[in-house]
């Protein structure tokens, strides 16, 4: 066998593979933090093969095995993790704006959005990365056979379980792009100016908002059902951003139209994802948990500067 530790090429091999290796594992975690975490330790795992001369013919082979199998480990652990989380789970927010570094192709996109992700959350691990090998990422069934540990028969009955689930709840989102972000920009700007009969125009009926603050910031006990209450909350938030100075940020967040909501300093306070469906809103997800939100930058302690507020107001 070849010592390999400094084969010409390597370096660049990896750099080429990280994205896939990130878009693979984002999609089985849900979690920005702990993808960079698995693609990490699947490189240095491969480094440290290639020192102990171990000959590995495909860098993508070997790679995508490590991140499948850290990524299924990770999710059995994290099932007690969710079932004993405070308030709604939603994945956390990733930005996929043009300009900003991209962790994905754009083929994939519609694979990225919360809606999907919370789809996937019912299936479990295996049936997971099977799925997203085979549908997304179009691997071959021999090779995810390796990858998982199943038979190559076993891999198609899973993928065909999988697929039945995911069919029957994938989301569907606005077929105009053009159209769907002219829309978030009119509601963007409605919420930012209070207009509860404006947000009320662009709510379907049967709208639904949803709030993640995992008990460690404030946010909505429940979800909040139908336009006219939806509205008269985003109403509520737009007192918050004249009161604090908190800028509106538009943002494409997992393939879908969102937006940062920033403090004067320009420490982050959540982020919004929109799912726009027949020229509507249909639902709205916010995460305003800051253990979510780090990878994008300094977080707002937002209880915090509630109670500091609320202080000033009573003395």
């Amino acid at each position: 066998m070849t010592h390999a530790r400094n084969r010409p090429g390597d370096s660049e091999a990896f750099e080429e593979l990280r994205p896939l290796m990130f878009s693979i594992a984002y999609r089985m975690l849900a979690s920005v933090a702990e993808a960079e975490d698995v693609v990490q330790e699947a490189f240095v795992r491969h480094q440290q093969a290639l020192e102990q001369g171990v000959d590995i013919a495909s860098p993508k082979a070997y790679l995508s095995a490590v991140v499948a199998r850290l990524s299924i480990d990770l999710l059995r652990s994290a099932v007690k993790r969710r079932e004993t989380y405070v308030g709604q789970w939603l994945p956390e927010p990733l930005l996929t704006d043009a300009e900003a570094d991209p962790q994905v192709q754009a083929e994939q996109a519609d694979s990225l959005s919360m809606a999907f992700l919370l789809v996937l959350e019912r299936l479990n691990p295996v049936e997971r990365a099977v799925f997203l090998l085979h549908d997304v990422f179009s691997y071959e069934y021999d090779e995810i056979a390796t990858i998982v540990g199943k038979s190559e028969t076993n891999c198609r009955q899973l993928a065909a379980r999988a697929r039945r689930h995911v069919k029957a709840e994938k989301p569907r989102f606005e077929a105009s792009a053009e159209q769907r972000d002219a829309l978030a920009g009119r509601f963007f700007a409605a919420f930012t100016q209070g207009d509860v009969e404006g947000l009320i125009g662009m709510l379907a009926a049967d709208v639904v908002a949803y709030g993640d603050g995992g008990g460690k910031a404030p946010q909505w006990s429940m979800p909040v059902v139908g336009a006219d209450r939806v509205a008269r909350l985003f109403v509520g938030m737009s007192r918050d951003i004249t009161k604090y100075g908190i800028t509106v940020e538009p943002h494409e967040v997992n393939g879908q139209p969102g937006a940062i909501l920033r403090m004067a300093d320009g420490q982050l306070v959540n982020v919004f994802v929109l799912d726009i469906i027949d020229g509507v809103v249909q639902t709205v997800r916010s995460v305003i948990n800051p253990d979510k939100l780090r990878h994008l930058g300094a977080v707002a302690d937002v209880r915090a500067i509630r109670s500091r507020n609320k202080a000033q107001n009573d003395s």
